[in-house]
């Protein structure tokens, strides 16, 4: 064939692969566009719950509800996989370093050393209740860290399948609302100053949302406080991720097998080296103020996008007549970073 008979024919050819993909990926894709604006509005009326959050009750409402078509299934699972990693990486963003380090080095020490207590403790608990190790890495990555986010970002590393995931996150859910009830009505009888409340908050509450929504009735002060505690714990996501990646290969190593192809993750998956990308081009003052606000917006869309497809995943009859330890791990681990955090707070001050 010569030259211009392949510039004739090779077009039309990446025309029909291209719009086989659309007819493929399409219906998912806007059933995912369609579900993260429902969470949006949802937001509006309830503010209370997160954006991310109602992104993974709406998802698992309307499969439960076998409203999902059939063709949706294919998009779904590039919104999962593929947008999950976005919103990570834009994550990064949202991380200036000078104000975590406004913090001061002993509020940055509470912060890690309640994350490792909370990790370590609800991982082993986990364990000994017979949970497996992916839901138990599952449930103390997202209780230590910031929730569904660190439980997606979790989810190779812990070789965890999509039912794994789904009760992770919607442990996280629940007592993680509990949490931003409950801390407002205890910050007068435990004698915290509008800064402490606010510390004590971001160390302690799972999501960001839930997180403002907590230190809100303490003033603007305490949300501010909130978020920069909440950010460093969520800038841990990386060495925690690539820790866990280390223990496996040392665990293969000593087994005297190892870790390959697909089973063999990365030490740092290339989606956590773009979240720090994000967090180093951030600290160095390169992104315009104006661009702040659009790519947060990009990257709450991004995530709610694959929270949604996550939740289509979610078999509520299932998570119901199984939910029980989980929900009981939930519970212990938020007493424990809760307290772990409080006394901290308290031995600050």
């Amino acid at each position: 064939m010569s030259t211009s008979d392949q510039q004739a024919t090779t077009p039309p050819r990446q025309r029909g692969a291209v719009a086989q993909r659309v007819v493929h990926l399409g219906p998912g894709l806007l059933v995912a566009i369609l579900g993260v604006a429902a969470a949006w509005a949802a937001h509006a009326l309830v503010p209370q719950v997160g954006i991310l959050t109602w992104a993974v009750l709406l998802g698992a409402v309307v499969a439960n509800l076998r409203l999902l078509p059939a063709a949706a299934r294919p998009g779904l699972k590039i919104s999962l996989k593929k947008l999950l990693r976005v919103g990570i990486i834009l994550l990064g963003f949202s991380l200036p370093l000078a104000a975590i380090a406004a913090l001061g080095l002993p509020v940055i020490a509470l912060v890690v050393g309640t994350l490792l207590a909370t990790l370590l403790s609800t991982y082993w608990l986990g364990l000994r209740m017979r949970l497996g190790r992916p839901r138990s890495l599952l449930i103390a990555t997202g209780f230590a860290i910031c929730g569904a986010s660190a439980i997606a970002a979790m989810e190779d590393n812990a070789e965890a399948d999509e039912d794994e995931v789904a009760t992770a996150i919607a442990m996280v859910t629940i007592c993680g609302t509990v949490a931003m009830v409950a801390l407002p009505l205890l910050q007068v009888p435990l004698g915290l100053d509008d800064r402490q409340f606010g510390v004590w908050a971001g160390a302690s509450v799972h999501e960001v949302g839930q997180v403002v929504a907590a230190a809100g009735p303490a003033g603007a002060a305490a949300v501010a406080v909130a978020v920069v505690v909440k950010l460093t714990r969520v800038l841990m996501l990386a060495p925690v991720v690539a820790g866990v990646s280390l223990v496996r290969r040392r665990q293969a190593a000593r087994n005297g097998g190892n870790l390959s192809g697909s089973s063999r993750p990365p030490i740092v998956p290339l989606f956590i080296v773009g979240f720090l990308v994000c967090v180093l081009i951030r600290s160095a003052g390169l992104v315009p103020e104006w661009l702040l606000d659009p790519i947060a917006t990009a990257q709450t869309a991004t995530l709610g996008a694959a929270l949604f497809a996550l939740g289509t995943g979610v078999d509520l009859a299932a998570l119901v007549r199984h939910g029980g330890r989980p929900l009981l791990l939930g519970t212990v681990s938020t007493l424990v970073v809760g307290s772990v955090s409080l006394a901290g707070v308290l031995a600050l001050a």
